[in-house]
Protein backbone atom coordinates (compact mmCIF):
# COMPACT_ATOMS: atom_id res chain seq x y z
CA UNK A 1 0.00 0.00 0.00
CA UNK A 2 1.38 3.32 -1.44
CA UNK A 3 0.00 5.41 1.92
CA UNK A 4 0.51 4.09 5.55
CA UNK A 5 -2.63 5.06 6.60
CA UNK A 6 -3.89 1.54 7.50
CA UNK A 7 -7.47 1.53 9.27
CA UNK A 8 -7.08 -0.46 12.55
CA UNK A 9 -10.78 -1.87 12.41
CA UNK A 10 -12.61 -3.36 9.39
CA UNK A 11 -15.74 -4.66 9.49
CA UNK A 12 -17.11 -6.38 6.91
CA UNK A 13 -21.11 -6.89 6.01
CA UNK A 14 -20.82 -10.60 3.85
CA UNK A 15 -23.82 -10.11 1.21
CA UNK A 16 -24.34 -11.52 -1.90
CA UNK A 17 -23.50 -15.46 -1.17
CA UNK A 18 -26.98 -16.25 -2.01
CA UNK A 19 -27.35 -14.84 -5.76
CA UNK A 20 -23.44 -15.43 -6.10
CA UNK A 21 -24.85 -18.81 -6.18
CA UNK A 22 -28.13 -18.21 -7.90
CA UNK A 23 -26.15 -16.66 -10.60
CA UNK A 24 -24.51 -19.76 -11.21
CA UNK A 25 -27.44 -22.09 -11.07
CA UNK A 26 -26.00 -23.36 -7.85
CA UNK A 27 -28.00 -24.13 -4.15
CA UNK A 28 -27.40 -20.86 -2.11
CA UNK A 29 -25.23 -23.23 0.23
CA UNK A 30 -22.80 -23.31 -2.13
CA UNK A 31 -22.46 -19.62 -1.86
CA UNK A 32 -21.46 -19.69 1.95
CA UNK A 33 -18.87 -22.31 1.34
CA UNK A 34 -17.48 -20.50 -1.11
CA UNK A 35 -17.89 -16.67 1.48
CA UNK A 36 -16.40 -19.27 3.77
CA UNK A 37 -13.12 -19.44 1.75
CA UNK A 38 -13.05 -15.62 1.53
CA UNK A 39 -13.26 -14.98 5.37
CA UNK A 40 -10.28 -17.22 5.53
CA UNK A 41 -8.34 -15.11 2.39
CA UNK A 42 -9.21 -11.56 4.37
CA UNK A 43 -8.05 -12.53 7.37
CA UNK A 44 -4.73 -13.82 5.94
CA UNK A 45 -4.58 -10.25 3.89
CA UNK A 46 -5.30 -8.32 6.69
CA UNK A 47 -2.78 -9.44 8.91
CA UNK A 48 -0.42 -8.85 6.26
CA UNK A 49 -1.57 -5.33 5.83
CA UNK A 50 -1.11 -4.29 9.47
CA UNK A 51 -4.98 -4.45 10.12
CA UNK A 52 -5.62 -4.90 14.12
CA UNK A 53 -8.91 -6.33 14.02
CA UNK A 54 -11.50 -7.49 11.57
CA UNK A 55 -15.11 -7.62 11.90
CA UNK A 56 -17.45 -10.24 10.73
CA UNK A 57 -21.33 -10.45 10.34
CA UNK A 58 -21.67 -13.79 9.89
CA UNK A 59 -25.59 -14.20 11.49
CA UNK A 60 -27.28 -12.16 12.54
CA UNK A 61 -30.22 -12.33 15.35
CA UNK A 62 -33.26 -11.82 12.27
CA UNK A 63 -31.46 -15.21 9.93
CA UNK A 64 -33.02 -17.86 11.93
CA UNK A 65 -36.00 -17.23 9.49
CA UNK A 66 -33.94 -18.68 6.54
CA UNK A 67 -34.93 -21.86 5.47
CA UNK A 68 -34.01 -24.81 8.31
CA UNK A 69 -31.49 -26.63 5.79
CA UNK A 70 -29.78 -23.30 5.11
CA UNK A 71 -29.08 -22.68 8.99
CA UNK A 72 -28.32 -26.63 9.19
CA UNK A 73 -25.25 -25.87 6.87
CA UNK A 74 -24.53 -22.30 8.35
CA UNK A 75 -23.91 -24.40 11.69
CA UNK A 76 -22.15 -26.97 10.12
CA UNK A 77 -19.64 -24.41 8.74
CA UNK A 78 -19.48 -22.65 12.27
CA UNK A 79 -18.64 -25.92 13.78
CA UNK A 80 -16.19 -26.68 10.84
CA UNK A 81 -14.28 -23.27 11.39
CA UNK A 82 -14.51 -23.02 15.56
CA UNK A 83 -12.09 -26.92 14.87
CA UNK A 84 -9.56 -26.27 12.23
CA UNK A 85 -9.52 -22.74 11.21
CA UNK A 86 -9.52 -21.43 15.10
CA UNK A 87 -6.45 -23.52 15.63
CA UNK A 88 -4.70 -21.88 12.57
CA UNK A 89 -5.92 -18.41 14.29
CA UNK A 90 -4.41 -19.84 17.10
CA UNK A 91 -0.71 -20.93 15.74
CA UNK A 92 -0.61 -17.56 13.89
CA UNK A 93 -0.57 -15.48 17.59
CA UNK A 94 -4.52 -14.35 16.43
CA UNK A 95 -7.35 -13.76 18.52
CA UNK A 96 -10.89 -15.55 18.37
CA UNK A 97 -13.81 -13.05 19.59
CA UNK A 98 -17.69 -13.88 19.46
CA UNK A 99 -20.21 -11.21 19.84
CA UNK A 100 -23.70 -11.61 19.95
CA UNK A 101 -26.52 -13.62 21.93
CA UNK A 102 -25.51 -17.21 22.90
CA UNK A 103 -29.31 -18.75 22.20
CA UNK A 104 -30.08 -20.22 20.22
CA UNK A 105 -26.99 -21.15 18.90
CA UNK A 106 -27.03 -24.84 19.80
CA UNK A 107 -25.15 -25.39 22.91
CA UNK A 108 -22.16 -27.96 21.89
CA UNK A 109 -21.35 -24.95 19.39
CA UNK A 110 -21.29 -22.75 22.67
CA UNK A 111 -19.08 -25.00 24.11
CA UNK A 112 -16.64 -24.98 21.18
CA UNK A 113 -17.21 -20.88 20.75
CA UNK A 114 -16.14 -20.40 24.46
CA UNK A 115 -13.10 -22.87 23.89
CA UNK A 116 -11.98 -21.11 20.99
CA UNK A 117 -11.99 -17.67 22.98
CA UNK A 118 -10.43 -19.28 26.05
CA UNK A 119 -7.54 -20.47 23.36
CA UNK A 120 -6.54 -17.48 21.70
CA UNK A 121 -7.23 -14.79 24.78
CA UNK A 122 -3.99 -14.26 25.17
CA UNK A 123 -2.48 -13.65 21.87
CA UNK A 124 -1.34 -10.20 20.45
CA UNK A 125 -1.91 -10.28 16.63
CA UNK A 126 -4.76 -9.64 14.41
CA UNK A 127 -8.14 -10.34 16.62
CA UNK A 128 -10.96 -12.08 14.13
CA UNK A 129 -14.28 -10.98 15.44
CA UNK A 130 -17.57 -13.05 14.61
CA UNK A 131 -20.86 -11.00 15.24
CA UNK A 132 -22.77 -14.58 15.20
CA UNK A 133 -26.49 -14.42 16.03
CA UNK A 134 -25.95 -10.65 16.48
CA UNK A 135 -28.23 -7.54 16.27
CA UNK A 136 -26.81 -3.83 17.09
CA UNK A 137 -30.27 -2.88 18.95
CA UNK A 138 -30.19 -6.34 20.71
CA UNK A 139 -26.51 -5.26 22.27
CA UNK A 140 -27.95 -1.89 22.84
CA UNK A 141 -31.18 -2.96 24.82
CA UNK A 142 -28.89 -5.72 26.63
CA UNK A 143 -26.44 -3.41 27.66
CA UNK A 144 -28.88 -1.35 29.38
CA UNK A 145 -30.48 -3.94 31.13
CA UNK A 146 -26.93 -5.45 31.93
CA UNK A 147 -26.70 -1.69 33.63
CA UNK A 148 -30.29 -1.13 35.17
CA UNK A 149 -29.29 -4.72 37.18
CA UNK A 150 -26.35 -2.66 38.62
CA UNK A 151 -28.40 0.25 39.15
CA UNK A 152 -30.72 -2.10 41.31
CA UNK A 153 -27.84 -3.70 42.90
CA UNK A 154 -25.92 -0.37 44.10
CA UNK A 155 -23.16 -0.98 42.19
CA UNK A 156 -23.64 2.00 39.52
CA UNK A 157 -24.80 5.13 39.85
CA UNK A 158 -26.99 6.22 37.04
CA UNK A 159 -26.20 10.00 37.11
CA UNK A 160 -22.49 9.08 36.56
CA UNK A 161 -22.98 6.82 33.70
CA UNK A 162 -21.28 8.29 30.29
CA UNK A 163 -20.68 7.03 26.74
CA UNK A 164 -17.44 4.99 27.66
CA UNK A 165 -19.23 3.75 30.58
CA UNK A 166 -22.22 2.28 28.78
CA UNK A 167 -19.61 0.48 25.95
CA UNK A 168 -18.02 -1.50 29.14
CA UNK A 169 -21.66 -3.10 29.05
CA UNK A 170 -21.10 -4.73 25.06
CA UNK A 171 -20.69 -7.79 24.37
CA UNK A 172 -17.02 -7.20 23.75
CA UNK A 173 -16.41 -4.13 26.08
CA UNK A 174 -12.95 -3.42 24.70
CA UNK A 175 -13.96 -3.61 20.60
CA UNK A 176 -12.74 -0.02 19.22
CA UNK A 177 -15.13 1.22 16.50
CA UNK A 178 -14.37 0.32 13.30
CA UNK A 179 -12.56 2.76 11.18
CA UNK A 180 -13.68 1.39 7.88
CA UNK A 181 -16.95 -0.68 7.57
CA UNK A 182 -17.26 -2.78 4.03
CA UNK A 183 -20.43 -4.05 2.75
CA UNK A 184 -20.81 -6.24 -0.44
CA UNK A 185 -22.96 -6.63 -3.46
CA UNK A 186 -23.80 -2.42 -3.46
CA UNK A 187 -26.51 -2.95 -0.44
CA UNK A 188 -25.82 0.53 1.07
CA UNK A 189 -27.35 -0.11 4.77
CA UNK A 190 -26.17 -1.40 7.74
CA UNK A 191 -28.78 -3.71 8.71
CA UNK A 192 -28.45 -3.66 12.31
CA UNK A 193 -25.22 -4.03 12.43
CA UNK A 194 -22.68 -2.45 15.25
CA UNK A 195 -25.53 0.60 15.70
CA UNK A 196 -23.42 2.33 18.42
CA UNK A 197 -19.83 1.60 16.90
CA UNK A 198 -20.12 2.74 13.83
CA UNK A 199 -20.88 6.34 14.48
CA UNK A 200 -17.81 7.79 12.67
CA UNK A 201 -16.75 5.10 10.48
CA UNK A 202 -16.23 4.79 6.81
CA UNK A 203 -18.17 3.38 4.46
CA UNK A 204 -17.33 1.53 1.72
CA UNK A 205 -19.68 -0.63 -0.40
CA UNK A 206 -18.74 -2.88 -3.20
CA UNK A 207 -20.26 -4.20 -6.40
CA UNK A 208 -18.72 -7.11 -5.53
CA UNK A 209 -20.73 -9.97 -4.56
CA UNK A 210 -18.94 -11.67 -1.10
CA UNK A 211 -17.63 -14.63 -2.67
CA UNK A 212 -15.54 -12.14 -5.16
CA UNK A 213 -14.23 -10.27 -2.97
CA UNK A 214 -10.65 -10.76 -2.29
CA UNK A 215 -7.57 -9.44 -0.52
CA UNK A 216 -7.39 -7.09 -3.57
CA UNK A 217 -10.82 -5.85 -3.54
CA UNK A 218 -10.17 -4.90 0.13
CA UNK A 219 -6.86 -2.55 -0.58
CA UNK A 220 -9.01 -0.78 -3.34
CA UNK A 221 -11.26 -0.06 -0.33
CA UNK A 222 -8.42 0.85 1.82
CA UNK A 223 -7.02 3.12 -0.85
CA UNK A 224 -10.52 4.48 -0.90
CA UNK A 225 -10.44 5.00 2.39
CA UNK A 226 -6.89 6.97 2.44
CA UNK A 227 -8.81 9.40 0.31
CA UNK A 228 -11.25 10.96 3.13
CA UNK A 229 -10.86 12.87 5.26
CA UNK A 230 -12.19 12.00 8.71
CA UNK A 231 -13.30 14.96 11.18
CA UNK A 232 -15.60 13.69 13.94
CA UNK A 233 -17.70 16.42 13.77
CA UNK A 234 -15.20 18.84 13.52
CA UNK A 235 -14.32 21.34 10.35
CA UNK A 236 -12.14 20.76 7.25
CA UNK A 237 -8.57 22.42 8.82
CA UNK A 238 -7.48 22.68 5.23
Amino acid sequence: MDNPEIPKHVAFIMDGNGRWARQRGLPRTAGHREGLKRVKEIIRGASMLGIETVTFFAFSTENWSRPKNEVNVLMRYLDGFLGKEVNELSKNNMRFVVIGRADPIPKYLQVKIKKAQEKTKDNTGLRVVLALNYGGRQEIVDAAKKFAKDVLDKKADPESLDEEGFRSYFYAADLTDPDLLIRTSFEMRISNFLLWQLSYSEFYFSHKYWPDFGVNQLKEAIKEYQKRERRFGGVDVN
